[in-house]
């Protein structure tokens, strides 16, 4: 089997190749983004409107609407980018949110099967359009978020703790059967300072608003600090690129040594 050298210079993806981040207007996406773009990406960003309005990608990037819970949805989204590009090269999704702390006891079947819907049933819906587009254009590589808490689950995170287990077991899955043609991994960061800490971009307000982490969360990371959009983002591009070539069904804990499964 021949293999291409890997260019240890740059560990990231290639030039040129089409990426699309799904929740690209996140606090994460968006510095995913803007790197991608000045690694000489193509980039296309889906995200639900509000996201979209709040923090609309740059101008070089192709930006979708889009609701990932909804079948419907993802077909009429792919098919528009299917317009712009005719092919897809890499895939991130980071979509999902996360409830306020709360027991399982006192969590509904409307929220729970909600936070299931935004973070798994998303991530099923858009690979399940993604890969026959990948492997049509040769394959590709995958990227999809989990969390720390789907291994290290805590009080009042049930359905997402959940919800990200499933992540990890769906990614694990996709890798097994798209083998060698398409690697499928995970990054599962730990407390990060974007948004989402606040229930989501186009959940809750950019600035100000309750987080929802433990107050203790970074007495307990041995390097001190809660992490930012940039200390992911880098093993996101790692995992997309070349270097990782012989990593799939793989899970990256991101969480400065606060989790070491």
């Amino acid at each position: 089997m021949s293999l291409e050298a890997i260019d240890f210079s740059r560990l990231g993806p290639v030039p040129g190749k089409r990426l699309l981040v799904v929740g690209g207007c996140g606090g994460i996406g968006r510095v995913l983004v803007k790197a991608a773009l000045e690694t000489g990406l193509k980039v296309a960003v889906f995200d639900v409107p509000i996201a979209i309005e709040q923090h609309r990608p740059p101008a070089e990037a192709v930006a979708e609407e889009l609701d990932a819970t909804k079948a419907d949805a993802v077909t009429e989204a792919f098919t528009a980018l299917d317009r712009q590009w005719g092919g897809l090269d890499h895939l991130v999704n980071l979509a999902g949110f996360t409830n306020a702390r709360v027991p399982l006891t006192e969590i509904g079947p409307e929220e729970f099967d909600a936070i299931h819907a935004a973070s798994l049933r998303s991530t099923y819906l858009v690979a399940h359009a993604a890969l026959p587009r990948l492997k049509a254009g040769g394959g590709g590589s995958i990227v999809h978020t989990a969390s720390g808490l789907a291994t290290r689950v805590l009080p009042g995170f049930a359905p997402y703790a959940a919800a990200k287990a499933g992540v990890i077991a769906l990614t694990k899955a996709i890798a097994v059967e798209n083998a060698p043609t398409i690697r499928a991994n995970t990054v599962a960061p730990g407390a990060t300072d974007t948004e989402f800490l606040r229930g989501g971009t186009g959940r809750a307000p950019t600035h100000g608003g309750e987080r929802h982490v433990d107050a203790n969360a970074v007495k307990m990371t041995p390097m001190g600090r809660l992490g930012q959009p940039e200390d992911v983002v880098g093993p996101i591009l790692f995992l997309l690129g070349p270097a990782s070539r012989f990593m799939t069904g793989q899970t990256l804990y991101i969480n400065g040594g606060g989790l070491t499964p």
